[in-house]
């Protein structure tokens, strides 16, 4: 058996991401998506069973890669705030820069493609971000409210910002962008 090409896996998922952001995660076929990627069908499912497969494939391959740029440059002993701060602006930069990514794994999270266990899974990445507001709270820094609220309030906040950017052509100025920030900390500081 041939060994699979990881650029044509690149392709495919490339492919995916760029119909997903057309199409939505309902409307995009495995043809089209051979189409897109410029393979033949057969081939396609050579590397992916079935369309599930495919997207449950991509969606742990974008959750992987986004949680590595999250956390980049993040230091536990960095007070909270400057912590938080970290993490707020990688998350933002990778909704911004990858924002494809973004819309298809929003799109995975509310579709039956993910099941509750791969959900579960993929929570356990971003364990350092519900530390770091575990710690907020001990330290009286933000509300003491459950985790899932404030990283709720958090990344709505982010995506908003990641969606108008993209939607209005936006351009997000270092003082806007910190004027973002200031907002979605006001809204969690105790």
């Amino acid at each position: 058996m041939k060994p699979r090409d990881e650029n044509k896996t690149a392709r495919i998922y490339k492919a995916t991401l760029k119909l997903v952001t057309a199409t939505g995660l309902s409307g995009i076929t495995m043809q089209a998506v051979a189409k897109e990627a410029k393979i033949a069908t057969g081939t396609l499912y050579i590397y992916f069973e079935n369309k599930e497969s495919l997207i449950v494939s991509l969606f742990h391959e974008c959750i992987k890669n986004s949680q590595g740029i999250f956390f980049r440059n993040y230091n536990i002993n960095t007070p909270f705030k400057g912590g938080f701060h970290t993490i707020w602006s990688n998350v933002l930069q990778h909704r911004l820069s990858h924002f494809d990514e973004s819309l298809f794994m929003e799109q995975c999270f509310h579709s039956p493609f993910i099941d509750e266990q791969i959900k579960i899974e993929a929570k356990k990445l971003f364990e350092p971000l519900r530390d770091l507001l575990i710690r907020g709270k001990k330290e009286r820094l933000i509300k003491d409210i459950d985790n899932f609220w404030l990283i709720t309030f958090m990344i709505g906040n982010i995506n908003e910002i990641a969606k108008r950017v993209n939607y209005f052509n936006k351009k997000l100025s270092p003082e806007v962008n910190d004027l973002n920030f200031q907002l979605c900390w006001d809204g969690i500081k105790a």
